[in-house]
């Protein structure tokens, strides 16, 4: 992975861009882009000032130059990490990705990894481990599992939630660096770095518990993640995952956020039609942004107990 270029190389073109910057704290997005303009005429190879620039017109209310710098961005960003082509969509330009963007989010989470639990659980106010668990013990009466798999473990905040209640417990997710802040916990048997439905589609089967917290909201639309689930996991076996919610229809990839946002009342019905059954749902403030509660939903979603498993349906 290489990470993001957030210097331009030149001490006289950072320092302009350091005035954008202050002009764009200011709320001034029109002179923030405008003097980020004159920078990227210097540097006209700088990806992380392109993406700057678009998100400065954007700001300032200028649709079309923002469109023009989100294209450069995706012209100049080989790697693919810096998520141009899910911004130009979120801005209608571009159909979305179909699945993750998975060099996107990769970058994000490493380059997040070593700030990540003190802005999640202390600035953000993030609820949906507890929450969560609450609802797997709740369903499980006090029966362990015998083998679970934490979707996005990240540094293991789920993990540690969930681990009294399996024998087995294991961890995938697409960022390295996260995966190393888990390992140095000791919560889990085994890491795997990974993107989810990739990771369950060559999965032998026979999982009981599924987690995905504050995961799917990268992942787009819904049903196939659910298929790949399903198929993988054994007879009986729980879901549990968060949503974060829009009040319309369909899958919303959200403009300022790059997540995805689902209806409720869609996500339900889209479970049931995967062949899972609803065991319960929460609606609540997942986290907090700008100091405005997330709305979210948490779902734990049951395989019914007559339908076979990957592993039993291959033998």
């Amino acid at each position: 992975m290489r990470p993001i270029q957030f210097s331009s190389g030149d001490y006289a073109v950072d320092r302009r861009a350091g005035v954008a910057a202050a002009m764009a704290h200011a709320q001034d997005f029109a002179a923030a882009a405008e003097v980020m303009a004159g920078a990227l005429e210097l540097a006209p190879h700088w990806t992380a000032g392109w993406q700057l620039l678009g998100d400065y017109y954007a700001h300032a209310g200028e649709a079309g130059r923002a469109t023009a710098a989100y294209r450069q961005v995706q012209t100049l960003d080989h790697d693919g990490i810096f998520g141009a082509t899910l911004t130009l969509a979120a801005h209608g330009e571009a159909p979305p990705p179909v699945g993750t963007d998975v060099r996107y989010v990769e970058t994000l989470f490493d380059e997040y990894a070593g700030r990540f639990e003190q802005e999640l659980l202390d600035d953000l106010g993030y609820a949906v481990p507890p929450v969560l668990g609450r609802m797997v013990s709740d369903a499980l009466g006090g029966r362990p599992v015998a083998r679970a798999v934490d979707l996005g473990c990240g540094t293991g905040l789920m993990g540690a939630v969930i681990r009294p209640l399996c024998a087995r417990l294991e961890g995938v997710d697409l960022s390295q660096r996260m995966l190393a802040k888990a390992q140095r916990k000791g919560i889990y048997d085994r890491l795997e770095q990974a993107e989810l439905v990739t990771f369950l589609s060559g999965d032998a089967g026979g999982i009981e518990l599924l987690t995905a917290a504050d995961v799917i909201i990268y992942c787009g639309t819904l049903p196939p993640v659910l298929a790949v689930a399903l198929r993988a996991m054994a007879p009986g076996g729980l879901f549990g995952f968060s949503l974060e919610l829009h009040e319309g229809t369909g899958t919303l990839l959200q403009r300022r956020q790059l997540r995805y946002a689902h209806n409720p009342a869609e996500a339900a019905a889209e479970c049931e039609a995967a062949g899972f059954e609803v065991v319960t749902t929460e609606r609540m403030g997942i986290r907090r942004e700008r100091d405005v509660p997330v709305d979210g939903l948490v779902l734990l979603v049951r395989k019914p107990s007559d339908q076979p498993s990957a592993a039993s349906s291959a033998a």
